[in-house]
């Protein structure tokens, strides 16, 4: 199973439930539609604003993302949650590529960016209180990102911690020009 991030009017369980049945109920089309489901952010509060909704999608053979095929996504999610009705009241539905500074979301991201640098933020501090990194990616094993900071030393973090993790601009295959094929 894939894992997604939900950021924003988060603190509420509300949130959390709301997020995991807009995953579940689009990750299956998009994926029917040969699409990988990136990132489901929420942002906003259900009933009494507009809710926003950020989806990132790619292409599962590791092409690039263009205008059509966020269209197609679009049209096919928008379709999904007209019928299964997840949110409460009105949203808004974004649905782009995952751009240059690629968010990070599954163990299979860190190991497909190896050798890439990247920004990782975790959700529970580190025993000696750090939280945040920056470094090389080198890949993902038992459950654990691995990364190579900038003093040269290695570190592994748990991934169910990760709260947010992308790729650095400057180094992102995107911001090169090349992306790397699965």
């Amino acid at each position: 199973m894939a894992h997604f991030f939900v950021s924003g009017t988060e603190v509420m369980d509300s949130a959390n439930t709301m997020h995991d049945r807009i995953v579940a109920a689009i990750e299956p089309t998009v994926a029917d539609l040969g699409y990988d489901l990136v990132l489901v952010r929420l942002s906003g509060e259900s009933g009494e604003g507009r809710v926003h909704l950020q989806v990132m999608a790619e292409p599962a053979d590791g092409s690039g993302m263009t205008v059509d095929d966020c269209a197609a996504v679009s049209r096919a999610v928008s379709a999904v949650l007209d019928v299964e009705d997840p949110i409460e009241g009105a949203y808004t539905l974004e649905v782009s590529s995952p751009g240059v500074e690629r968010p990070l979301t599954r163990e299979g991201d860190f190991e497909r960016y190896a050798g890439h640098k990247a920004k990782v933020e975790l959700g529970v501090p580190m025993e000696d209180g750090r939280k945040r990194f920056r470094g090389t990616v080198l890949g993902c094993e038992e459950g654990r990102v691995i990364l190579r900071l900038d003093d040269d030393s290695e570190v592994a973090l748990p991934f169910r911690d990760v709260a947010r993790a992308k790729l650095m601009m400057e180094d992102s295959p995107l911001a090169r020009g090349k992306g790397k094929k699965h």
